[in-house]
């Protein structure tokens, strides 16, 4: 087990020395930070600054609301927001789809792109019978409110990258759509890097967030939001936001991985170097034609169903995943690659493969390695 490789960061990704280092000190802080003394105003202090500069990775002006994580967040925003409608892409993480039961599903394209057009005309064509609170906080490039004076209220929920296929939504432009019709859009950037993104800061009302995804401890996230007006509110902590002790060494190793840029072009050079190899290996790349995520892959190798590729990934001391970890486990067909047009079969012969800060040239040409032997000696028994 010494010689484990692991390509599986976009489902977990190791804590940073930084991030334990962190959690490890706001364990010696042993005070509730809702508590009035000495020791409690220290750690409220001390959360209110992780809370501050999470909120500043991400270039928030707006409110943070510290949760368990990205799937908590999700389920805030998607259950409290008195929306009338909730909308979601076809392509949105499991977490979402548990959350709004219910919800009306928006399709995308075969490169797994949800249409702006397309989210303006539902909501136009449908628009919601109740209201949502007025914040008058969000404003058009014309500098004219788009949440005031409105005859309904929707919540459009839409990832901000697919945690399957790395695929990126338009953002801006969606969110330019989801305004105009006098909606909210909730961004899921559980997968997002902190700095990735700036449209997603300029023009989300919600924003779901994961520590464990970015480098720091599981069981924390945020909920960031542009106007709290917009969210009813149930008692407890967080400002009334969220019940229960705030989790503070959690907070502390979140912000503490957050500080360190993660290498984005490096990641980029990474997968243009494994989509290459594996085309010209005869593998299919997924959603190659759509902007995605620089860290994460998906690839099609025909004529070998995924488990077996999993098997022998990992027989070959290497960690590759069949898409979410929410659902990879049971290895049932993948919904999102059902959505952009794949037959259940063909689904059925992809594997996810995902970077992390410390993957370089010579893992990527290991994965490549693996895989070519997994198709030749797949080719070799067909044969």
């Amino acid at each position: 087990m010494t010689n484990r490789l692991y390509l599986d960061h976009a489902a977990t990704t190791p804590m940073m020395a930084a991030a334990r280092s962190a959690v490890a000190e706001g364990m010696t802080r042993w005070a509730n930070p809702s508590s009035p003394h000495a020791e409690g105003r220290a750690a409220r202090a001390a959360l209110e600054a992780a809370r501050a500069a999470i909120g500043a990775a991400y270039g928030w002006r707006g409110d943070v609301i510290l949760t368990s994580g990205a799937s908590e967040s999700l389920a805030i925003a998607l259950g409290r927001t008195g929306a009338s409608r909730r909308l979601v892409s076809a392509v949105e993480h499991d977490a979402v789809l548990r959350a709004a039961p219910g919800a009306e599903v928006l399709g995308v394209t075969t490169q797994g792109l949800l249409p702006p057009s397309s989210v303006h005309a539902e909501l136009v064509e449908a628009p919601a019978p109740g209201s949502c609170p007025s914040t008058g906080s969000g404003r058009t490039e014309e500098g004219t409110d788009f949440l005031t004076g409105r005859e309904g209220c929707a919540l459009v929920c839409v990832q901000w990258a697919n945690s399957e296929t790395g695929v990126r939504q338009p953002i801006a432009a969606i969110a330019d759509a989801v305004h105009a019709a006098g909606a909210l859009l909730l961004v899921d950037a559980a997968q997002m890097p902190a700095g990735a993104d700036p449209n997603v800061a300029a023009h989300a009302d919600f924003v779901a967030l994961s520590a464990h995804k970015r480098g720091g401890p599981p069981g924390v996230g945020a909920l960031l939001v542009r106007d709290l007006a917009t969210l009813s509110a149930t008692g407890g902590q967080e400002r009334g936001y969220r019940p229960g002790t705030e989790n503070l060494p959690g907070a502390l190793g979140y912000a503490a991985a957050l500080a360190e840029p993660e290498p984005l072009e490096g990641w980029a050079a990474l997968r243009a170097r494994l989509d290459d190899a594996l085309t010209r290996s005869g593998g299919l790349v997924v959603a190659g034609g759509s902007p995605r995520h620089p860290a994460i892959g998906s690839y099609r190798m025909p004529g070998v169903a995924q488990a077996a590729q999993l098997i022998r990934f990992d027989l070959a001391g290497i960690a590759v995943s069949a898409g979410s970890a929410c659902s990879s486990g049971s290895l049932k067909p993948s919904h999102v690659l059902s959505a952009m047009g794949w037959s259940e079969g063909a689904a059925r012969e992809v594997v996810r493969i995902s970077f992390g800060r410390d993957t370089g040239e010579a893992d990527v040409d290991r994965a490549i390695a693996a895989w070519r032997d997994i198709a030749r000696a797949a080719r070799r028994i067909a044969a």
